[in-house]
Protein backbone atom coordinates (compact mmCIF):
# COMPACT_ATOMS: atom_id res chain seq x y z
CA UNK A 1 0.00 0.00 0.00
CA UNK A 2 2.41 2.45 0.87
CA UNK A 3 4.63 1.39 -2.41
CA UNK A 4 1.31 2.18 -4.71
CA UNK A 5 0.58 5.34 -2.34
CA UNK A 6 4.83 6.38 -3.24
CA UNK A 7 3.91 5.03 -7.30
CA UNK A 8 0.98 7.40 -7.38
CA UNK A 9 2.71 10.57 -5.90
CA UNK A 10 5.94 10.33 -8.35
CA UNK A 11 3.41 9.68 -11.05
CA UNK A 12 1.37 12.92 -9.78
CA UNK A 13 4.72 14.78 -9.53
CA UNK A 14 6.25 14.08 -13.38
CA UNK A 15 3.25 14.83 -14.83
CA UNK A 16 3.00 18.18 -13.03
CA UNK A 17 6.69 18.80 -13.89
CA UNK A 18 5.28 17.72 -17.50
CA UNK A 19 2.71 20.60 -17.04
CA UNK A 20 5.00 23.29 -15.64
CA UNK A 21 7.46 22.83 -18.52
CA UNK A 22 4.88 22.24 -21.23
CA UNK A 23 2.18 25.28 -20.09
CA UNK A 24 2.94 28.76 -21.71
CA UNK A 25 2.58 30.16 -18.29
CA UNK A 26 5.41 29.12 -16.82
CA UNK A 27 7.66 30.86 -19.60
CA UNK A 28 8.44 34.32 -18.42
CA UNK A 29 9.29 36.60 -20.75
CA UNK A 30 12.25 39.43 -20.31
CA UNK A 31 11.57 42.78 -19.28
CA UNK A 32 11.72 45.23 -21.74
CA UNK A 33 12.21 49.06 -21.23
CA UNK A 34 9.45 51.07 -21.92
CA UNK A 35 10.60 52.81 -24.65
CA UNK A 36 11.18 49.26 -26.57
CA UNK A 37 7.52 48.21 -25.53
CA UNK A 38 5.91 51.15 -27.02
CA UNK A 39 7.94 50.36 -30.11
CA UNK A 40 6.78 46.78 -30.35
CA UNK A 41 4.32 46.22 -33.39
CA UNK A 42 0.51 46.00 -32.27
CA UNK A 43 0.17 42.39 -33.94
CA UNK A 44 3.05 41.45 -31.21
CA UNK A 45 1.98 43.50 -28.24
CA UNK A 46 -0.21 41.22 -25.89
CA UNK A 47 -1.90 43.64 -24.49
CA UNK A 48 -5.13 45.20 -26.50
CA UNK A 49 -5.72 47.89 -24.23
CA UNK A 50 -5.97 51.37 -25.99
CA UNK A 51 -2.73 53.03 -25.54
CA UNK A 52 -2.75 56.10 -23.49
CA UNK A 53 -2.13 59.70 -25.42
CA UNK A 54 1.11 61.25 -24.03
CA UNK A 55 0.18 64.97 -24.27
CA UNK A 56 2.71 67.37 -25.94
CA UNK A 57 0.71 69.79 -24.86
CA UNK A 58 -1.41 69.61 -21.34
CA UNK A 59 -4.65 70.91 -20.56
CA UNK A 60 -3.48 73.98 -18.63
CA UNK A 61 -1.35 75.70 -21.47
CA UNK A 62 2.26 74.11 -20.05
CA UNK A 63 4.30 71.85 -22.62
CA UNK A 64 4.98 68.93 -21.65
CA UNK A 65 8.88 68.61 -22.92
CA UNK A 66 11.90 68.42 -21.03
CA UNK A 67 15.30 69.28 -22.62
CA UNK A 68 17.93 66.80 -21.81
CA UNK A 69 21.64 66.52 -22.27
CA UNK A 70 22.24 70.28 -22.95
CA UNK A 71 25.82 70.43 -22.63
CA UNK A 72 26.44 74.13 -23.75
CA UNK A 73 24.90 75.51 -20.41
CA UNK A 74 27.25 78.23 -20.66
CA UNK A 75 24.21 79.82 -23.04
CA UNK A 76 22.16 80.29 -20.02
CA UNK A 77 24.84 82.93 -18.68
CA UNK A 78 24.87 84.84 -21.64
CA UNK A 79 21.49 85.98 -21.06
CA UNK A 80 21.48 85.95 -17.23
CA UNK A 81 18.33 88.29 -16.95
CA UNK A 82 15.82 85.77 -18.42
CA UNK A 83 17.53 83.21 -16.83
CA UNK A 84 17.09 84.80 -13.39
CA UNK A 85 13.24 85.55 -15.08
CA UNK A 86 12.37 82.21 -15.57
CA UNK A 87 13.38 80.79 -12.04
CA UNK A 88 10.73 79.59 -9.56
CA UNK A 89 9.47 82.02 -6.91
CA UNK A 90 11.70 80.37 -4.34
CA UNK A 91 14.89 80.28 -5.99
CA UNK A 92 14.53 84.44 -7.71
CA UNK A 93 14.13 85.07 -3.80
CA UNK A 94 16.77 82.89 -2.38
CA UNK A 95 19.49 85.12 -5.48
CA UNK A 96 17.93 88.28 -4.58
CA UNK A 97 18.91 87.68 -0.88
CA UNK A 98 22.10 86.44 -1.72
CA UNK A 99 23.07 89.13 -4.01
CA UNK A 100 22.44 91.75 -1.43
CA UNK A 101 24.06 89.99 1.43
CA UNK A 102 27.29 89.27 -0.32
CA UNK A 103 27.42 92.68 -1.41
CA UNK A 104 27.22 93.79 1.67
CA UNK A 105 29.52 91.52 3.47
CA UNK A 106 32.20 92.27 0.28
CA UNK A 107 32.42 96.30 0.75
CA UNK A 108 31.84 95.59 4.48
CA UNK A 109 34.96 93.23 4.72
CA UNK A 110 36.93 96.41 2.70
CA UNK A 111 36.13 99.17 4.81
CA UNK A 112 37.16 97.11 7.87
CA UNK A 113 40.28 96.37 6.09
CA UNK A 114 40.89 99.81 5.26
CA UNK A 115 40.50 100.63 8.89
CA UNK A 116 43.03 98.02 9.80
CA UNK A 117 45.61 98.36 7.45
CA UNK A 118 45.55 102.30 8.46
CA UNK A 119 45.44 101.93 12.28
CA UNK A 120 41.94 103.10 13.18
CA UNK A 121 41.34 99.94 15.22
CA UNK A 122 44.71 100.84 17.57
CA UNK A 123 43.20 104.61 18.03
CA UNK A 124 39.40 104.22 18.28
CA UNK A 125 39.89 106.27 22.18
CA UNK A 126 41.84 108.64 20.62
CA UNK A 127 40.38 112.16 20.11
CA UNK A 128 43.34 113.31 18.29
CA UNK A 129 43.31 110.28 15.60
CA UNK A 130 41.50 110.98 12.56
CA UNK A 131 39.97 107.86 11.45
CA UNK A 132 38.64 107.18 7.72
CA UNK A 133 35.17 106.22 9.43
CA UNK A 134 34.52 107.56 12.49
CA UNK A 135 32.62 105.04 14.68
CA UNK A 136 34.14 101.82 13.14
CA UNK A 137 35.28 99.80 15.57
CA UNK A 138 35.20 96.38 14.16
CA UNK A 139 33.64 94.32 11.49
CA UNK A 140 30.03 94.37 12.48
CA UNK A 141 30.12 98.18 12.34
CA UNK A 142 31.85 97.80 8.82
CA UNK A 143 29.07 95.82 7.81
CA UNK A 144 26.63 98.12 9.18
CA UNK A 145 28.13 101.07 7.58
CA UNK A 146 28.13 99.46 4.14
CA UNK A 147 24.40 98.42 4.63
CA UNK A 148 24.19 102.65 4.94
CA UNK A 149 26.37 103.38 1.90
CA UNK A 150 24.79 101.06 -0.46
CA UNK A 151 21.12 101.93 0.52
CA UNK A 152 21.83 105.39 0.77
CA UNK A 153 20.24 105.33 4.83
CA UNK A 154 22.79 107.72 6.50
CA UNK A 155 21.63 107.46 9.90
CA UNK A 156 24.67 109.75 10.79
CA UNK A 157 26.50 108.02 13.06
CA UNK A 158 29.45 106.45 10.75
CA UNK A 159 30.42 108.87 8.61
CA UNK A 160 33.60 109.17 6.38
CA UNK A 161 36.64 111.72 6.79
CA UNK A 162 38.25 113.81 4.23
CA UNK A 163 41.47 112.41 5.05
CA UNK A 164 40.82 109.11 3.72
CA UNK A 165 41.28 108.94 0.08
CA UNK A 166 41.37 105.32 -0.07
CA UNK A 167 37.76 105.23 1.45
CA UNK A 168 36.35 107.95 -0.92
CA UNK A 169 37.35 105.68 -3.86
CA UNK A 170 35.55 102.92 -2.51
CA UNK A 171 32.68 105.08 -1.28
CA UNK A 172 32.27 105.88 -5.42
CA UNK A 173 32.72 102.01 -6.37
CA UNK A 174 30.62 100.99 -3.97
CA UNK A 175 27.33 103.60 -4.83
CA UNK A 176 27.72 102.59 -8.20
CA UNK A 177 27.76 99.60 -8.24
CA UNK A 178 25.67 99.06 -5.18
CA UNK A 179 22.87 101.27 -8.15
CA UNK A 180 23.58 98.54 -10.54
CA UNK A 181 22.82 95.92 -8.45
CA UNK A 182 19.60 97.79 -7.16
CA UNK A 183 18.76 98.44 -11.46
CA UNK A 184 19.38 94.71 -12.04
CA UNK A 185 17.57 92.87 -9.00
CA UNK A 186 14.58 95.06 -8.94
CA UNK A 187 13.83 95.65 -12.88
CA UNK A 188 14.35 91.19 -12.37
CA UNK A 189 11.77 91.52 -10.06
CA UNK A 190 9.30 93.46 -11.50
CA UNK A 191 9.50 91.81 -14.69
CA UNK A 192 8.51 88.25 -13.00
CA UNK A 193 5.90 90.13 -10.78
CA UNK A 194 4.47 91.58 -13.95
CA UNK A 195 4.68 88.34 -16.36
CA UNK A 196 1.40 88.38 -18.16
CA UNK A 197 1.09 84.36 -17.20
CA UNK A 198 -1.27 84.61 -14.35
CA UNK A 199 -3.35 86.65 -17.40
CA UNK A 200 -3.58 83.54 -19.11
CA UNK A 201 -5.74 81.84 -16.16
CA UNK A 202 -8.45 83.88 -16.88
CA UNK A 203 -8.60 82.93 -19.93
CA UNK A 204 -10.26 79.59 -20.57
CA UNK A 205 -10.74 76.71 -23.41
CA UNK A 206 -13.73 74.43 -23.53
CA UNK A 207 -13.17 70.67 -22.23
CA UNK A 208 -13.63 69.31 -25.33
CA UNK A 209 -13.86 69.95 -29.13
CA UNK A 210 -16.93 68.63 -30.80
CA UNK A 211 -17.57 67.83 -34.27
CA UNK A 212 -21.17 68.86 -36.15
CA UNK A 213 -22.53 70.32 -39.00
CA UNK A 214 -22.54 74.16 -39.25
CA UNK A 215 -23.93 75.36 -43.00
CA UNK A 216 -24.33 72.00 -44.25
CA UNK A 217 -20.24 72.04 -43.67
CA UNK A 218 -18.79 69.17 -41.61
CA UNK A 219 -16.96 71.81 -38.83
CA UNK A 220 -14.09 71.43 -35.64
CA UNK A 221 -15.46 73.39 -33.12
CA UNK A 222 -14.14 74.99 -29.53
CA UNK A 223 -15.09 77.31 -27.91
CA UNK A 224 -12.98 80.15 -25.79
CA UNK A 225 -14.11 82.67 -23.17
CA UNK A 226 -12.18 85.75 -21.03
CA UNK A 227 -13.23 85.98 -17.67
CA UNK A 228 -12.11 89.60 -16.64
CA UNK A 229 -13.78 92.49 -17.87
CA UNK A 230 -10.97 94.07 -19.26
CA UNK A 231 -10.49 92.74 -22.34
CA UNK A 232 -7.47 91.37 -24.69
CA UNK A 233 -6.42 93.77 -27.35
CA UNK A 234 -5.46 92.38 -30.75
CA UNK A 235 -6.82 88.67 -29.47
CA UNK A 236 -5.74 85.57 -32.58
CA UNK A 237 -5.72 82.34 -32.14
CA UNK A 238 -4.27 79.79 -33.78
CA UNK A 239 -4.56 75.80 -34.09
CA UNK A 240 -2.17 73.25 -34.72
CA UNK A 241 -2.24 68.98 -34.97
CA UNK A 242 0.37 67.50 -33.49
CA UNK A 243 0.88 63.85 -35.38
CA UNK A 244 3.65 62.03 -36.53
CA UNK A 245 3.90 61.46 -40.03
CA UNK A 246 6.13 59.18 -42.62
CA UNK A 247 7.31 60.79 -45.86
CA UNK A 248 7.03 58.97 -49.03
CA UNK A 249 10.70 58.35 -48.95
CA UNK A 250 10.63 56.66 -45.56
CA UNK A 251 11.53 59.36 -43.01
CA UNK A 252 9.58 59.61 -39.63
CA UNK A 253 8.67 62.74 -38.46
CA UNK A 254 7.56 62.97 -34.78
CA UNK A 255 5.21 65.32 -33.38
CA UNK A 256 5.06 66.70 -36.94
CA UNK A 257 3.30 70.23 -36.65
CA UNK A 258 0.10 71.08 -39.54
CA UNK A 259 -1.83 74.29 -39.66
CA UNK A 260 -5.44 73.76 -39.07
CA UNK A 261 -7.17 76.75 -40.87
CA UNK A 262 -9.55 78.82 -38.41
CA UNK A 263 -10.53 81.74 -40.26
CA UNK A 264 -7.27 82.75 -41.39
CA UNK A 265 -7.60 83.82 -44.86
CA UNK A 266 -11.21 85.48 -43.88
CA UNK A 267 -10.11 87.02 -40.12
CA UNK A 268 -12.02 85.22 -38.30
CA UNK A 269 -8.79 84.46 -36.33
CA UNK A 270 -9.11 87.88 -35.17
CA UNK A 271 -11.20 88.53 -32.43
CA UNK A 272 -13.53 90.71 -30.27
CA UNK A 273 -13.24 88.75 -27.14
CA UNK A 274 -15.97 90.40 -24.94
CA UNK A 275 -18.35 86.92 -24.54
CA UNK A 276 -17.19 83.52 -25.25
CA UNK A 277 -16.64 82.62 -29.16
CA UNK A 278 -16.91 79.26 -30.56
CA UNK A 279 -14.17 78.72 -33.01
CA UNK A 280 -14.93 76.92 -36.59
CA UNK A 281 -12.75 74.84 -38.82
CA UNK A 282 -14.22 73.68 -41.91
CA UNK A 283 -12.98 70.65 -42.82
CA UNK A 284 -12.05 70.75 -46.37
CA UNK A 285 -10.24 69.15 -49.05
CA UNK A 286 -7.21 71.35 -47.30
CA UNK A 287 -8.14 70.13 -43.85
CA UNK A 288 -6.14 67.23 -42.03
CA UNK A 289 -9.62 66.02 -40.80
CA UNK A 290 -10.83 64.99 -44.48
CA UNK A 291 -10.56 61.38 -44.27
CA UNK A 292 -11.13 61.21 -40.95
CA UNK A 293 -15.10 59.79 -39.56
CA UNK A 294 -16.47 59.21 -36.37
CA UNK A 295 -15.36 55.16 -36.43
CA UNK A 296 -11.69 56.18 -37.23
CA UNK A 297 -11.38 59.33 -34.91
CA UNK A 298 -10.76 57.39 -31.57
CA UNK A 299 -8.00 54.95 -33.40
CA UNK A 300 -6.28 58.07 -34.54
CA UNK A 301 -3.17 59.47 -32.08
CA UNK A 302 -2.86 63.04 -32.68
CA UNK A 303 -3.60 66.33 -30.58
CA UNK A 304 -4.84 69.42 -31.25
CA UNK A 305 -2.92 72.33 -29.78
CA UNK A 306 -5.03 75.84 -29.52
CA UNK A 307 -3.05 78.97 -28.99
CA UNK A 308 -5.16 82.47 -28.26
CA UNK A 309 -2.45 85.12 -28.50
CA UNK A 310 -3.25 89.35 -27.84
CA UNK A 311 -2.40 92.19 -25.46
CA UNK A 312 -3.30 93.14 -21.73
CA UNK A 313 -5.14 95.98 -21.63
CA UNK A 314 -4.12 97.11 -18.39
CA UNK A 315 -0.31 96.48 -18.96
CA UNK A 316 0.04 96.35 -22.75
CA UNK A 317 2.13 93.30 -22.62
CA UNK A 318 1.89 90.27 -24.87
CA UNK A 319 -0.22 87.23 -23.54
CA UNK A 320 -0.56 83.84 -25.05
CA UNK A 321 -2.60 80.95 -23.47
CA UNK A 322 -2.29 77.63 -24.44
CA UNK A 323 -4.66 74.55 -24.81
CA UNK A 324 -5.17 70.96 -26.44
CA UNK A 325 -7.61 68.17 -27.33
CA UNK A 326 -6.63 64.60 -28.19
CA UNK A 327 -8.66 62.11 -29.74
CA UNK A 328 -11.10 60.85 -26.46
CA UNK A 329 -11.91 65.01 -25.89
CA UNK A 330 -13.38 65.65 -29.78
CA UNK A 331 -16.97 64.76 -29.33
CA UNK A 332 -18.55 63.56 -32.98
CA UNK A 333 -22.12 64.64 -33.27
CA UNK A 334 -22.49 67.82 -30.63
CA UNK A 335 -22.33 70.76 -30.26
CA UNK A 336 -21.82 73.56 -27.76
CA UNK A 337 -25.00 74.82 -25.60
CA UNK A 338 -25.39 78.78 -25.92
CA UNK A 339 -24.43 80.88 -22.75
CA UNK A 340 -25.18 83.77 -23.73
CA UNK A 341 -28.55 86.10 -22.74
CA UNK A 342 -30.33 89.21 -23.04
CA UNK A 343 -30.95 90.73 -19.95
CA UNK A 344 -32.76 93.78 -19.08
CA UNK A 345 -30.39 96.32 -21.02
CA UNK A 346 -27.38 93.93 -21.27
CA UNK A 347 -25.99 90.63 -22.01
CA UNK A 348 -25.24 87.83 -19.03
CA UNK A 349 -22.65 85.15 -19.99
CA UNK A 350 -23.60 81.88 -17.90
CA UNK A 351 -19.78 80.60 -17.88
CA UNK A 352 -21.57 77.50 -15.52
CA UNK A 353 -22.79 76.14 -19.14
CA UNK A 354 -19.31 76.93 -21.04
CA UNK A 355 -18.77 73.44 -20.95
CA UNK A 356 -21.58 72.31 -21.98
CA UNK A 357 -22.31 70.38 -25.05
CA UNK A 358 -25.99 68.55 -26.77
CA UNK A 359 -25.92 65.70 -28.89
CA UNK A 360 -27.48 66.76 -31.97
CA UNK A 361 -27.60 64.55 -35.59
CA UNK A 362 -24.30 64.55 -37.24
CA UNK A 363 -23.50 61.76 -40.04
CA UNK A 364 -20.67 59.31 -39.25
CA UNK A 365 -19.17 59.42 -42.31
CA UNK A 366 -15.99 61.74 -42.89
CA UNK A 367 -15.85 64.92 -44.82
CA UNK A 368 -15.04 62.73 -47.72
CA UNK A 369 -17.10 60.54 -47.85
CA UNK A 370 -20.13 62.78 -47.24
CA UNK A 371 -18.45 65.08 -50.96
CA UNK A 372 -18.68 61.72 -52.30
CA UNK A 373 -21.92 60.84 -51.75
CA UNK A 374 -22.79 64.68 -52.33
CA UNK A 375 -21.25 63.76 -56.46
CA UNK A 376 -22.88 60.78 -56.70
CA UNK A 377 -26.30 61.99 -55.76
CA UNK A 378 -26.32 64.50 -58.55
CA UNK A 379 -24.47 62.41 -61.17
CA UNK A 380 -27.16 59.75 -62.27
CA UNK A 381 -29.40 62.52 -63.59
CA UNK A 382 -27.04 64.11 -65.88
CA UNK A 383 -26.00 60.75 -66.79
CA UNK A 384 -29.14 58.88 -67.57
CA UNK A 385 -29.75 62.18 -69.81
CA UNK A 386 -26.68 62.02 -71.78
CA UNK A 387 -26.86 58.61 -71.82
CA UNK A 388 -30.07 58.30 -73.18
CA UNK A 389 -29.53 60.86 -75.34
CA UNK A 390 -26.71 58.77 -77.05
CA UNK A 391 -28.93 55.75 -77.24
CA UNK A 392 -31.89 57.59 -78.80
CA UNK A 393 -28.92 58.59 -81.20
CA UNK A 394 -27.83 55.64 -81.60
CA UNK A 395 -30.87 54.26 -82.62
CA UNK A 396 -31.51 56.90 -85.19
CA UNK A 397 -28.30 55.94 -86.78
CA UNK A 398 -28.91 52.45 -87.25
CA UNK A 399 -32.47 52.74 -88.62
CA UNK A 400 -31.01 55.14 -91.07
CA UNK A 401 -28.88 52.73 -92.29
CA UNK A 402 -31.03 50.14 -92.53
CA UNK A 403 -33.38 51.93 -94.34
CA UNK A 404 -30.61 52.66 -96.57
CA UNK A 405 -29.61 49.01 -97.01
CA UNK A 406 -33.20 48.33 -98.16
CA UNK A 407 -33.15 51.17 -100.47
CA UNK A 408 -30.63 50.30 -102.06
CA UNK A 409 -31.54 46.34 -101.92
CA UNK A 410 -35.13 47.63 -104.17
CA UNK A 411 -32.94 49.60 -106.55
CA UNK A 412 -31.07 46.54 -107.17
CA UNK A 413 -33.96 44.69 -107.92
CA UNK A 414 -35.72 47.22 -109.59
CA UNK A 415 -32.88 47.58 -112.06
CA UNK A 416 -32.95 43.72 -112.29
CA UNK A 417 -35.79 43.45 -113.80
CA UNK A 418 -36.02 46.62 -116.37
CA UNK A 419 -32.70 44.21 -117.73
CA UNK A 420 -34.68 41.55 -117.74
CA UNK A 421 -37.76 43.06 -119.29
CA UNK A 422 -35.69 44.47 -122.54
CA UNK A 423 -33.96 41.65 -122.85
Amino acid sequence: MARLTESMTNVLEGDSMDQDVESPVAIHQPKLPKQARDDLPRHVSRDRTKRKIQRYVRKDGKCNVHHGNVRETYRYLTDIFTTLVDLKWRFNLLIFVMVYTVTWLFFGMIWWLIAYIRGDMDHIEDPSWTPCVTNLNGFVSAFLFSIETETTIGYGYRVITDKCPEGIILLLIQSVLGSIVNAFMVGCMFVKISQPKKRAETLVFSTHAVISMRDGKLCLMFRVGDLRNSHIVEASIRAKLIKSKQTSEGEFIPLNQTDINVGYYTGDDRLFLVSPLIISHEINQQSPFWEISKAQLPKEELEIVVILEGMVEATGMTCQARSSYITSEILWGYRFTPVLTLEDGFYEVDYNSFHETYETSTPSLSAKELAELASRAELPLSWSVSSKLNQHAELETEEEEKNLEEQTERNGDVANLENESKV
